[in-house]
């Protein structure tokens, strides 16, 4: 807990210099980032030395807040834009969670294979589908078969369609009672 506690200044903090989060939103820091990357957690529950990649983790959501909530899983947290990333590794350092490692680069660049890739609205499914297939391991240690699960919001169909049957949708609204999970989805494919 306090660990998570500590988000709210340290985020808080770097916002003020570098836009992280968009300065109206920050107010509805745990609301919207926090808890909604912890939206995650609900859907699945990683095992202990499971291997997380947070493709397009901007200022480190939903890998930071994951990775408190999983001390025993590994998250490797990586953007293309240098001053967000630092950002994900200073928050990371200040707050002590030590299952964390960042990395300034581009998915297309991120070579390592990982048994989940977990994002937040980073880009259309299919394309992410498309960037991240090989980061995707096929040793399996989880309930679920490795894959992507990513945050989304909206009317998703048209994302959703290229996926047919291997993809399932969560909605949020059915775990968290806030009106800002409404439209929000848990999306998970199989690769």
């Amino acid at each position: 807990m306090e660990q998570f506690d500590a988000l709210g200044a340290l985020y808080t903090e770097w916002n003020a210099k570098i836009n992280v989060i968009s300065r109206k939103d920050i107010a509805n820091l745990y609301e919207h980032h926090i808890l909604h990357s912890l939206g995650i957690a609900s859907f699945l529950r990683f095992s202990e030395g499971t291997n997380i990649l947070d493709a397009g983790t901007g200022g480190g959501f939903p890998g930071i807040p994951l990775a408190i909530f999983f001390p025993d899983v590994k998250f490797h947290l990586i953007d293309g834009t240098g001053k967000k990333i630092k950002v994900a590794r200073s928050v990371a350092d200040a707050a002590g969670i030590n299952n964390v490692t960042t990395r300034h680069c581009r998915i297309e660049d991120e070579k390592s294979t990982f048994d989940f890739v977990v994002s937040r609205a980073v880009m259309t499914l299919p394309e992410l589908v498309k960037l991240v297939r090989k980061n995707v391991d096929r040793k399996q240690r989880n309930a679920l078969p490795n894959g992507v699960i990513c945050l989304k919001g909206g009317d998703l169909k048209k994302e959703m369609a290229p996926f047919g049957k291997n993809i399932i949708s969560t909605a949020l609204n059915e775990r968290f009672s806030e009106d800002f999970f409404e439209t929000k989805k848990v999306i998970y494919i199989p690769l």
